[in-house]
C-alpha cells in the first residue's frame, strides 16, 4: 500500500489553503516573454544569499520558535565538543542589548588556511560557505547533532551582528560578520593558554522582524535540558536582570550526574508511580554508539497528559520522535511479553507498544554516527541503525530489572494488561456505538455510508457534486467507504459569523455524517469514520473547495487534524494511452515526465479530465480510491499554532489586503499553477 504522504497548511506542494486567494484572481496574466530568456536571465544565489531569501527552508520559519532555534545550533556545536570529550564548561550569556554568547572550553575552530579556499581561513570558511565542517568524515567527531556547517553559517546568515572568539594554538583570534558577511580578515591577538570559541550574535530585524528577541525563560530552559543529556558537561547560564520579565534566574549553574534518570525525577515530582524508574545507559565498545534512557509508569497521568516521550539524538531535540523511540517501545514490549512467558501469564499476548506506551513518561537519548533526520531542523529521526541500537541496548538491561523485582515486575505487567484490556473494550463498545448510531441517526439524505460496523479501516469521502459522488459511489468499497457529495463551495468559516456557519446546510450535513459536534464539545471518540479524505477536482476550483473544507476542519474540529485523520485525495488530471500502455498524470509537469520517460518518441492519446464527474467510475477506483493504488496526503498542523492561524486569517479571512500581498509576496511560486 502506499503510503501516505504527509502534508501540512504550510506545505506549498500538496496543501490546497494558497491556492484559495489565487483561485479569487481573475485578472489575466501576461504571457511570458520567452524569445527574451537568456543567460542574463539565470540567477545565481552565492555564499549564504540563499538563506537569506529562503530562511524558511533552512530553520522552518521566522517566528520565535525559529528564531531560537538560532540558540540551538550553536548550542549544539558547543554539546559536540563535550560529548566528543574535548570540552567540560558551556557558558550561555543574554546581555541587555539582545546579543547572545555561547562559549565552550573545547578544541576552538580551526583558524589555519584553508587549503582548497585560497586567502580564507577555516574558521570563515565555516562561518560563510553552506556544507563545510568538521563532522562529514566522522574523524573529528563520531558523533554530532547533525552536518552543522549548515547550521553554524545559516546562524550567521541571519544574525545582524556576529562575532566569533577562539583560543587555540596559544593565541586568542577574532573575525566579525554581518549578515553573513565577513567584516574584515580573522585577526591574532594577544598570547593565550586558553582554548575554546565563543560565539556572540544577534538576530537580525530584517528576517525576525523588528522587535524580535529572544526570550530568557527559553533560553533558560533550553539551556537546563541540554544539561541532562551528557553527564559530563556543565552549563552555565547568565542573563541581564533588566530583561526578564519572569521569574527566571539571572544566573544559574546546570550539571547532573544522573543524566535523564534526574530529568525524568524532576519531570516527575509529587506523581504517583506504579514502580520505580526504570533508567540506564549503553556504549557500544569499538564503534560510536549510545543510548541513555530514563522511564516510569503512573495510573493517574503525568498532569495534563495521560504519558509522554521526549527523545533526543546526538543532544538534538526529535519532538516529532522517529526510529529511536520506535525502537525504545519495541525493547520495552518485547521485554515484558518475555517476562510474561516466564511468568506463566497468557493475557500478554494482547498488549502491543501503544498498552506499554499509553500512561508511561520516557526519555530516550541516542548517539549515533551520521544520523538522518527528516528536514533541517531535525525534528524526526530517520535512521534504521538508531531503531537497531535502542533494541540491542535494552534487551538485557529490561530483562535483568524485571527479573531483579519479581513484585514490580508483576505489578507492571497486570498495569500494563489492564490498559490493552481497556484498548479492546474501548473498540468494541465504538464498533457497538457505530452500529447503533448508524440505525438511529438522522443522516443526510445524499450520503452513500458503508456498511461495517466496526469504525477502523473505514473512510468517508468528501466529493464536490453528485455528478463526481455518483461515480464515487459506483468505484467505492461498499464496506468500507462512504461517500458525501456536496453542493458546490461550502461556506468560508472564516470570513462568516458563527451563526451563518452553525445555519450552513451543507456544514449541517456533514457534522451530521461525521457524527460530532463542533468546538469544544467535539469527541475524537464520537468520529463514525477513521480517516475523513478530502477529494476535489484536479483544477484550481477543486484546490479552492479543499481549502474551504480545510479551514472548516481547522476552525471547527483541529483535533480531527492533529489526530492525523484529515487527508487530501490525489486525483489524475490526464489520462494517456498508446497501444497497451496506460498512465496517468497528476499536472502537467507530471505529464512532461511521462512523456519523456514512458513514451519516448511516441505519441500516445492524451485526454484531460475536467472533473472527477468524467471519470469511468474504474479510472476513480484505480487512480484516486483504492488503497493499494491511490496516494493521500495527510493534512498537518506546523507545531506553531500562532503561525498557522495567521495563515488561515491571510488566505481565508476578510481583509483582501492580506490576500493581495501574500499573492504579491508569493506569485513567482503559484504562477505555473494557474489555469489559464
Amino acid at each position: 500500500m502506499t503510503t501516505p504522504a504527509q502534508s501540512s497548511l504550510f506545505d506549498d506542494a500538496l496543501s490546497p489553503v494558497p491556492a484559495a486567494p489565487l483561485a479569487q484572481s481573475h485578472e489575466p496574466r501576461p504571457a511570458a516573454n520567452t524569445s527574451s530568456y537568456s543567460a542574463k536571465d539565470i540567477e545565481v544565489l552565492e555564499g549564504l544569499e540563499p538563506v537569506r531569501k529562503r530562511p524558511g527552508m533552512y530553520i522552518g520559519g521566522t517566528d520565535e520558535r525559529a528564531l531560537h532555534h538560532l540558540f540551538a545550533e550553536v548550542l549544539d556545536n558547543a554539546m559536540d565538543e563535550a560529548v566528543a570529550r574535548h570540552a567540560r564548561l558551556i557558558e550561555v550569556t543574554l546581555d541587555g542589548e539582545g546579543f547572545l554568547t555561547v562559549k565552550d572550553d573545547g578544541r576552538g575552530i580551526p583558524v589555519d588556511p584553508h587549503p582548497n579556499y585560497p586567502g580564507k581561513s577555516a574558521l570563515e570558511v565555516i562561518m560563510t560557505m553552506l556544507h563545510s565542517g568538521g563532522k562529514f568524515s566522522g574523524k573529528a567527531y563520531e558523533t554530532s547533532g547533525g552536518l552543522h556547517g549548515v547550521g553554524v553559517s545559516v546562524v550567521n546568515a541571519l544574525s545582524e551582528r556576529l562575532d566569533v572568539t577562539v583560543w587555540r594554538d596559544g593565541f586568542q583570534y577574532h573575525q566579525s560578520f554581518s549578515r553573513g558577511k565577513p567584516l574584515g580578515k580573522i585577526e591574532r591577538g594577544e598570547p593565550s593558554k586558553k582554548k575554546g570559541t565563543a560565539i556572540r550574535f544577534k538576530p537580525d530585524d530584517e528576517i525576525f522582524g523588528e522587535g524580535a528577541t529572544f526570550k530568557p525563560a527559553r533560553l533558560y530552559r533550553m539551556a537546563r535540558s541540554k544539561a541532562y543529556l551528557f553527564r559530563g558537561v556543565e552549563i552555565r547560564w547568565s542573563c541581564d536582570p533588566e530583561i526578564i520579565r519572569d521569574q527566571t534566574a539571572a544566573t544559574a549553574t546546570f550539571h547532573f550526574p544522573g543524566g535523564l534518570a534526574d530529568f525524568l525525577a524532576e519531570r516527575t515530582a509529587g506523581i504517583a508511580t506504579v514502580t520505580e524508574t526504570f533508567a540506564g545507559r549503553v556504549e557500544r565498545e569499538g564503534e560510536a554508539g549510545a543510548v541513555e534512557w530514563a522511564i516510569t509508569w503512573s495510573p493517574a497521568g503525568f498532569g495534563d497528559a495521560d504519558g509522554f516521550m521526549q527523545s533526543y539524538c546526538n543532544t538534538v531535540p526529535t519532538p516529532e520522535g522517529g526510529t529511536h523511540e520506535a525502537g525504545f517501545r519495541a525493547a520495552l514490549t518485547r521485554g515484558l511479553r518475555a517476562y510474561a512467558d516466564l511468568a506463566g501469564e497468557k493475557r500478554a499476548g494482547i498488549v502491543t507498544a501503544e498498552d506499554v506506551a499509553a500512561q508511561a513518561g520516557g526519555l530516550i537519548s541516542v548517539f549515533v554516527r551520521n544520523p538522518e533526520f527528516q528536514g533541517q531542523t531535525k525534528e524526526r529521526l530517520s535512521s534504521s541503525d538508531a531503531q537497531r541500537l535502542v533494541e540491542t541496548a535494552l534487551r538485557d538491561p529490561f530483562d535483568h530489572w524485571l527479573t531483579a523485582s519479581p513484585k514490580a515486575a508483576r505489578t507492571l505487567l497486570d498495569f500494563v494488561i489492564e490498559r490493552a484490556e481497556e484498548r479492546l473494550k474501548r473498540r468494541k463498545d465504538k464498533e457497538v456505538a457505530r452500529a447503533s448510531a448508524t440505525r438511529k441517526l438522522r443522516l443526510p439524505g445524499k450520503l452513500a455510508d458503508c456498511s461495517g460496523d466496526a469504525t477502523d479501516g473505514t473512510e468517508l469521502f468528501i466529493v464536490e457534486g453528485d455528478s463526481a459522488g455518483g461515480s464515487a459511489k459506483q468505484a467505492r468499497n461498499r464496506r468500507t467507504q462512504a461517500i458525501l457529495p456536496l453542493r458546490g463551495k461550502i461556506l468560508n468559516v472564516a470570513s462568516s459569523t458563527g451563526g451563518k456557519a452553525a445555519e450552513n446546510i451543507e456544514l449541517g450535513n456533514l457534522m451530521l455524517a461525521l457524527g460530532v459536534s463542533g468546538g469544544s464539545r467535539f469527541n475524537e471518540d464520537d468520529l463514525r469514520y477513521e480517516r475523513v479524505i478530502i477529494m476535489t477536482d484536479a483544477d484550481v476550483d477543486g484546490a479552492h473547495i479543499a481549502s474551504l473544507l480545510i479551514t472548516f476542519f481547522y476552525r471547527t474540529m483541529p483535533g480531527l487534524i492533529r489526530s492525523g485523520r484529515l487527508f487530501l485525495a490525489l486525483p489524475p488530471l490526464y489520462r494517456l494511452s498508446h497501444g497497451g500502455t496506460v498512465e496517468y498524470a497528476r499536472d502537467d509537469a507530471h505529464r512532461e515526465e511521462l512523456l519523456a520517460t514512458v513514451f519516448k518518441g511516441k505519441k500516445p492519446e492524451t485526454s484531460r479530465f475536467k472533473g472527477l464527474g468524467e471519470m469511468m467510475p474504474a479510472q476513480l477506483k484505480e487512480t484516486t480510491m483504492e488503497p493499494t493504488k491511490r496516494t493521500l496526503a495527510r493534512v498537518t498542523l506546523p507545531r506553531s499554532e500562532e503561525a498557522v492561524e495567521d495563515l488561515v486569517e491571510t488566505l481565508m479571512g476578510r481583509k483582501a489586503e492580506l490576500r493581495f500581498r501574500f499573492i504579491q509576496e508569493n506569485a513567482e511560486f503559484a504562477a505555473g499553477d494557474l489555469d489559464v
